[in-house]
């Protein structure tokens, strides 16, 4: 045998601290087939710096579909699958890297997803600038053995073949043909090279993650030894390997033989379905050809051929609708007939490769009116890549290498809903048959009309009103994820555990909109000291920020007057320009000089938040350069006058360190203490300490100019104005 090794690397992610799945990190890697051996190097590191603490990265394995984990504990939706991942840890202690490897023998071809992230986030609100994370970084690499000239076992044909050793097992593939009910597989004439009894292991099937199926027997001597599969996976290769349990230096010779028993499908075809569809919709009459609701001449040959065929298949179209996003139509209608004699089947192709990013909804209705039995059911299966051909009360779903889903309708439960999550990239088949308590005689002649409604969407139900759907890409692959808000958590942001309540999200809303009219007392006093563009920028910035957070609420007491992204700048700028013109203010310098300071700074402000709208320098920048400008004009202004400026202690005490003390306090709590459980009222509280420090801070009026006074601007009586100029009379 030739064996061929093949080397595929993606590069290195950056991991984060895990509240949503959009925080893990994805690599997609594909698996070809004739594979034997498929090996994981998992390569962990973290950065250097003091800031960088013992970690412990989680990794997430599957076949066929993202992993669908759940590191938080919270709860899936109702009728949801939901089956646990296979997971490993890695520990990054005192080693700044950690390198794992994980093996696979026999792996499934196609799809394999791996996902890595770090333990659950604190929910700090962290500053961009003020703190620097530690990078912790992710890579997985995929070695995988493949087998070039594997052996294919015939159906029917026994084989006769070696095993050389067992460190040298023997691999054989076999074709599982469509509409294979049940495989049978026989092995015999086990004889050692030494003409001696030999003990051999046959592993049939590939392994899969999370869970494995695969099938084991173990023959001993001469004597045949087989194994039966119901509903092997159709259309698809099926490996098996065959090693000696015997003395290292023997050989063993073993015969083996594959068997399928193939199911008669119904007498619909997909040309006659195709008429149907096409004069169904040139408005033809119900019972046309390759429709499923029969004439009443055309019962009885229905019925003989549903007795002579051990599923009818049920005609259905893909509609793909957007990206994640498949309709699944019936083209007899809704209404699917299923009886006792032979299982009615539907599929449902997700076999692009683009489908396991969403989730797969199916709901069945049954209606009443067209069971004569009132004790009868209508069990259901639901699996991938065979059907469920046997089904019975028991509801096991079970197929030869997977575990389907059960679901089952009746007259006392009409209705029936399964939730898969990020269904395996596979052929989906429904089957559905009608069961009777006292057995298929009871049945017999009977016939349910069950509506199927099956579609694929990106998030289920849209993640709710308390979550947002969001699209994920990892290079090619697209799927979908939800992110969660006012406390809401789980999957489908269903989990109401820490959620908040209508009565909490309100005063959220009330405290941080209220929390902005503080700016009117400092508006007020900038209006009666004559700084009429600072009092602009006040009134500009009270407005949009309380704006912003009525539109920036998590809840359902939202108010967006306009978009959201352009509340938020607005919002940021009037924030940063506040700052900047109150402190140009406090230098007391010339009106032209001033006034063109804060047109530029305004405009250079302005493109740094184009550039980066969160980064701590958009802030920190203005203000220290006006800082600067400040302190050196109160400088010139004491060396000029020969003391300190502010020459008066009662500015010093009365307003300029209790402004300094407030914005300092400003400051910390907007740093250092908000949180995603705090925020609504640490920020409210960043609101009303940066307002009343620009009311301590603002310099008082320059001495010439006489404060408003409105009795002498607005008088009333006779008086509209006067004149100062002596008049002239001219006397006659």
């Amino acid at each position: 045998s030739l064996y061929v090794s093949e080397y595929f690397s993606q590069s290195a992610q950056k991991l984060s601290f895990y509240s949503w799945y959009g925080n893990a990190k994805l690599f997609h890697f594909h698996v070809p087939e004739d594979t034997v051996l498929l090996r994981w190097l998992l390569q962990a590191s973290r950065g250097k710096g003091p800031e960088c603490t013992s970690m412990e990265i989680t990794v997430h394995f599957r076949h066929g579909a993202p992993p669908v984990i759940n590191p938080l504990g919270t709860r899936f939706p109702a009728n949801a699958t939901v089956r646990p991942s296979y997971n490993i840890s890695i520990t990054l202690s005192s080693a700044v890297q950690n390198t794992t490897f994980v093996n696979v023998t026999t792996p499934a071809a196609g799809d394999w997803f791996i996902a890595a992230h770090l333990p659950e986030a604190a929910g700090r609100i962290e500053v961009k600038g003020f703190s620097t994370p530690c990078p912790y970084m992710f890579q997985a690499d995929m070695f995988v053995l493949r087998l070039t000239d594997m052996p294919v076992l015939e159906p029917g044909v026994p084989m006769p073949h070696t095993v050389v050793s067992p460190a040298k097992p023997l691999h054989v593939k076999v074709f599982v043909p469509k509409h294979a009910a049940g495989m049978r597989f026989q092995l015999s004439s086990c004889v050692t090279s030494e003409q001696r009894a030999c003990t051999v292991r046959v592993l049939l099937g590939s392994i899969t993650l999370p869970q494995s199926f695969q099938r084991s027997l173990t023959c001993t001597g001469s004597i045949n030894c087989s194994l039966a599969l119901d509903s092997p996976p159709w259309e698809k290769w099926l490996q098996i390997m065959v090693e000696s349990l015997g003395t290292a230096n023997a050989s063993v010779l073993v015969e083996m033989l594959a068997s399928f028993t193939v199911c008669r499908p119904g007498s619909t075809s997909s040309f006659l379905n195709f008429i149907s569809l096409n004069q169904s919709q040139a408005g033809a009459r119900p019972g046309a050809a390759g429709s499923l609701a029969p004439a009443a001449g055309e019962a009885p040959h229905n019925i003989s051929s549903q007795r002579s065929s051990c599923l009818q298949s049920q005609p259905v179209v893909r509609e793909d609708l957007d990206v994640v996003s498949v309709r699944y139509r019936l083209l007899n209608g809704p209404s699917v007939p299923v009886s006792s004699l032979a299982p009615s089947l539907l599929l449902l192709n997700l076999n692009t490769g683009m489908d396991s990013g969403g989730s797969l909804v199916l709901n069945l209705l049954l209606n009443k009116t067209s069971v004569s039995l009132a004790n009868a059911t209508v069990a259901a299966c639901v699996s991938a890549a065979s059907p469920v051909l046997s089904l019975n009360a028991t509801q096991n779903c079970s197929t030869a290498f997977s575990q389907g889903y059960p679901l089952s309708v009746s007259t006392s439960s009409a209705e029936a809903m399964l939730i898969v999550l990020y269904p395996q990239t596979d052929d989906w088949f429904l089957s559905l048959q009608l069961l009777c308590p006292k057995g298929q005689g009871e049945c017999s002649g009977a016939e349910a009309k069950v509506t199927v409604l099956a579609y694929l969407t990106p998030c289920f139900n849209d993640c709710g009103p308390y979550g947002q759907c969001s699209l994920l890409r990892r290079h090619g692959y697209l799927y979908a994820g939800c992110s969660c808000k006012a406390g809401w958590g789980g999957w489908s942001c269903t989990d109401d555990t820490k959620a908040q309540t209508v009565g909490t999200q309100n005063l959220a809303t009330l405290l941080l909109t209220l929390s902005n009219l503080m700016f009117l007392p400092a508006i007020a006093v900038a209006v009666y000291r004559f700084y009429l563009v600072e009092a602009s920028v006040y009134t500009y910035t009270m407005f949009f920020s309380t704006f912003y957070h009525a539109c920036d609420q998590p809840g359902v007491a939202v108010l967006c007057i306009m978009d959201y992204d352009t509340l938020q700048y607005c919002d940021f700028l009037g924030s940063v320009v506040a700052i900047w013109v109150t402190i140009l203010c406090m230098a007391r310098l010339k009106k032209i000089l001033k006034y063109v300071l804060f047109i530029l700074g305004t405009l250079l402000i302005a493109m740094s938040l184009q550039l980066d709208r969160r980064g701590v320098w958009n802030m920190m920048g203005p203000c220290l350069f006006a800082l600067f400008i400040m302190v050196t004009a109160w400088v010139h202004h004491g060396a000029k006058r020969r003391h300190c400026y502010p020459s008066s202690w009662k500015r010093w005490v009365f307003y300029l360190l209790p402004g300094i003390t407030l914005a300092f306090i400003a400051i910390s709590v907007y740093a250092f203490m908000e949180t995603n459980e705090n925020y609504y009222y640490t920020h409210s509280i960043w609101h009303v300490l940066v307002a009343c420090s620009v009311a301590f801070l603002l310099p008082p009026r320059d001495k010439h100019k006489k404060p408003w006074a409105w009795p002498q601007k607005l008088t009333c009586r006779y008086q509209i104005c006067q004149n100062d100029r002596e008049e002239l009379y001219a006397v006659t």
